[in-house]
């Protein structure tokens, strides 16, 4: 039995370009066109229905990414090693640049 969109490794080339043309036949049909535009609508109330849950739980997500950014963004700050000395605060090591 032959499912669509499957070709065993005996199909020639031939046949399974035209496998492939069978999708997008399939979409540009009146069933494909219908189905498409069911998961578009059910695509639609799933995000808005769910844009409630994510917008709610949002304002925790802003305070728990705090520290991680605190983390991430310090990273290239010199750690104030003994390497420095005071006279050459301002300036960049070799290394920095």
């Amino acid at each position: 039995m032959e499912r669509l969109g499957c070709e065993s490794k005996d199909t020639p080339r031939s046949e399974r370009r035209e496998s492939d043309g069978t999708m997008s036949a399939f979409l540009k049909s009146r069933t494909g066109v219908v189905l498409l535009a069911f998961l578009a609508i059910a695509a639609f109330f799933l995000i808005t229905e769910h844009a409630a849950h994510v917008f709610g739980v949002l304002p925790f997500v802003l305070l728990l990414l705090c520290p991680l950014m605190h983390l991430f963004m310090h990273h290239g700050h010199s750690s104030g090693d003994s390497e420095n000395t005071p006279g050459d605060q301002g300036e960049r090591s070799e290394e920095e640049r």
